[in-house]
């Protein structure tokens, strides 16, 4: 979660797992998108000598869909090599690194960044060189400098940046997925109430853990199709974003003397749009099907978003809690308002001033209405909470999906089709207790937003 290690083959493939993804209207930069892809998930900082880095056999990509088919028409890939300076040595750097050409940085990566639309594909950037891993403060001392080289302003309008970051995703991992346990409710919990007599304080159990981010800030007119305005009701100021992951069909294994190689065409193993999609939703029998499909066939898995197991579990895990998204489950009535948020936008007309809507394709995607600008203050809760900049308007670093998700499983987001449903009182609080608050790194107010990543000198922090 969001989408670590969420399907069984994608488990073993870390160096392709897509964990993370965010979309959002530059709130520094209000003319323009901000697109993050995370990878390499659960990075234990301090995990050299081999420290973490992105595959060179693996084609990252991030697309956008501004036609509603579920297919991409504008992709930004990303492709990296890997060079060794220092052949006849075991460490990953000899001494402080300094800049991104320091000598005493002994594997650096370096990326390919190609931009591609209406069929043709255009190089915007050929070996731009990624920050190393953040390894302790004798060597990496001035890392934030370092995250500034590798952060470029391309001619094209694009600002890119790819390399570690601390991971933001904030969630209670362990309690979770022991039978759905939710801390502050851990009382409440069919079996947890035999254990315990109050609520629980929660666990981020992701922080102080590191990803591999690939961030893209995008002009507004790079990413949208050609329209006449581009209003808040507007079809056209809605994009649809995912982050996929591919490999080439064939690998070689070397026998000695010839090194590994891959050929054939490249072939999708992981993708993202909405967080907890296939997490949550997809059984697992399915999970690694999903992550071999485009958006554009998720109709195939659109019952398992009308019925979510999820809805059902709640009622049972903690009785006399959700009575009334119990009898809705039992009734088994498609939850219309569920296939809005992932598979098809919100229409006009369900909350005032705002919709996401791509039309009647079934997809999962981030769906982000361009037009409605950033807030100063934002709500964590997102579009839940009033804010209509928020997640599931595309997502913000400090969006809570997780509480969000919760909410609208529970049942908040059914009256928004079916104004007869009365929510149960819990379905409003339902959360895991966790906040941005307690992720350790800060956020950047700027790009790349995300953290600097966490040192594996301090991690975890040294004793006094």
């Amino acid at each position: 979660m969001s989408s670590h290690r969420e399907a069984p083959e994608i488990a073993k493939d870390p160096v392709a797992d897509s964990s993370d993804l965010y979309a959002f209207v530059s709130p520094d930069k209000p003319d323009s998108v901000t697109l993050i892809a995370n990878y390499v998930p659960l990075q234990l900082p301090s995990g050299g000598p081999n420290f973490f880095e992105f595959g060179d056999d693996v084609r990252y990509e991030i697309h956008i869909d501004n036609d509603g088919d579920g297919r991409p028409d504008v992709t930004y890939r990303f492709e990296f090599t890997t060079e060794i300076t220092n052949p006849n040595s075991f460490l990953y750097n000899t001494g402080p690194i300094d800049s991104l050409d320091s000598r005493n940085w002994n594997r650096r990566q370096f990326y390919s960044l190609t931009r591609v639309a209406d069929g043709r594909e255009h190089r915007l950037a050929h070996k731009l060189p990624c920050p190393p891993c953040n390894v302790g403060p004798l060597s990496t001392p001035k890392y934030a400098e370092l995250v500034r080289q590798a952060t470029y302003s391309l001619s094209t309008g694009e600002r890119v940046f790819a390399g570690q970051r601390a991971d933001g995703f904030f969630v209670d991992l362990g309690a979770i997925f022991d039978l759905g346990t939710l801390r502050p409710f851990q009382q409440l919990h069919v079996a947890g109430k035999k254990i315990f007599k109050a609520e629980g304080e929660p666990v981020n159990a992701t922080d102080r853990m590191n990803v591999h981010s690939i961030a893209v800030q995008v002009p507004l007119s790079r990413v949208r199709r050609r329209a006449n305005r581009y209003g808040a009701a507007d079809r056209a100021s809605v994009i649809g974003v995912w982050t996929s992951a591919s490999r080439r069909q064939v690998r070689v294994l070397g026998d000695g003397v010839a090194a590994d190689t891959s050929t054939g065409p490249f072939t999708q193993v992981s993708r993202l749009g909405n967080p907890l999609f296939n997490e949550v939703i997809v059984p697992m029998s399915k999970k690694d099907l999903w992550n071999s499909l485009p958006p554009s066939e998720d109709k195939r898995f659109a019952q398992f978003v009308e019925q979510p197991e999820l809805a059902a579990l709640l009622p049972a895990l903690y009785p006399d809690v959700f009575p009334n998204l119990g009898r809705l489950t039992k009734a088994k009535k498609p939850r219309a308002d569920l296939v809005a948020i992932l598979l098809t936008g919100v229409p006009a007309g369900l909350i005032d001033g705002f919709t996401n809507a791509t039309g009647d394709v079934q997809a999962d995607m981030l769906r982000l209405n361009t037009a409605i600008p950033p807030t100063r203050s934002p709500d964590r809760f997102g579009v839940l909470g009033g804010d209509l900049a928020g997640y599931p308007n595309g997502r913000r670093v400090g969006d809570d999906v997780v509480s969000i998700a919760l909410r609208a499983i529970a049942g908040v987001t059914v009256p928004l089709v079916d104004k007869t449903f009365r929510p149960d009182a819990a379905a409003a609080a339902v959360t895991p207790g966790l906040s941005a608050a307690d992720v350790t790194a800060p956020f950047l107010g700027n790009f790349p937003y995300l953290g600097t990543p966490y040192d594996g000198f301090n991690n975890p922090p040294a004793s006094s």
